[in-house]
């Protein structure tokens, strides 16, 4: 921090008891799958789910010691269905789902979420005092996925930047192969399921947020707005 720059930072900050009022948000499950997947294999990675839950749990129960009373969970999309996962999967006759998804990976993804929301069900128990929301985000991004078309976005498995031809560029890279340059964003992002084949562009995410922020996919059904109450 530059000297004479406190005041404004700290002036920024929320008072001590506006913390107990807060919307605290967690969103789960990909990164950790991912990494395991890379790494490991699928069994392996089952297996450590627990371990994964039983993190969020003390990360959870750290929260709750300070204050936090008010929890948002988001459970983890259909990381087969990331064009990323397609690209590095080798498929196999009865992996691929209609719509190009690999299922092994969305099952994983789905036995992730059950365990999560068996464990949002043991947060409720251990502290009455606070609210726990559990969100479907997996419905969601899947009921996305499943009509790309007919909400006026290209082919889920097509992102926007960097480019995989053969070989992979990074978004925020290029490669020029026999005088054409690959890995430039494309012209309409917001036709994007996916920006960069692991993360969802703006549009995409924007048409999430609309299917979940009214609780018709949360446990208990309330929208964000009355959460808090």
């Amino acid at each position: 921090m530059f000297p004479g720059t406190e005041q404004p930072f700290k002036n920024s900050l929320p008072r001590p008891e506006d913390f107990s009022k807060a919307l605290y948000t967690f969103d789960i499950g990909q990164n950790d799958l991912a990494f395991g997947l890379q790494h490991t294999s699928q069994e392996q990675v089952i297996k450590s789910i627990p371990e994964i839950l039983n993190q969020f749990f003390q990360a959870v129960q750290q929260l709750y010691n300070v204050g936090a009373r008010v929890f948002w969970i988001h459970n983890t999309g259909p990381i087969g269905c990331l064009p990323y996962s397609y690209i590095y999967y080798e498929p196999k006759k009865g992996n691929i789902d209609a719509n190009g998804c690999v299922k092994p990976q969305n099952d994983l993804a789905q036995e992730f979420n059950r365990q999560l929301k068996d464990q949002v069900f043991q947060l409720r128990r251990k502290f009455p005092l606070a609210k726990f929301t559990y969100v479907d985000v997996y419905t969601a991004k899947y009921e996305l996925i499943n009509n790309t078309r007919n909400q006026g976005f290209v082919s889920p498995l097509e992102f926007c930047c960097g480019s995989y031809y053969g070989y992979h560029i990074n978004c925020g890279k290029t490669a020029i192969i026999n005088g054409t340059v690959y890995g430039n964003p494309c012209k309409n992002p917001s036709q994007h399921v996916s920006w960069d084949g692991i993360h969802y562009s703006q549009a995409a995410n924007q048409w999430v947020a609309k299917k979940i922020l009214y609780g018709s996919l949360s446990d208990p059904p309330v929208p964000i707005g009355q959460a808090c109450f």
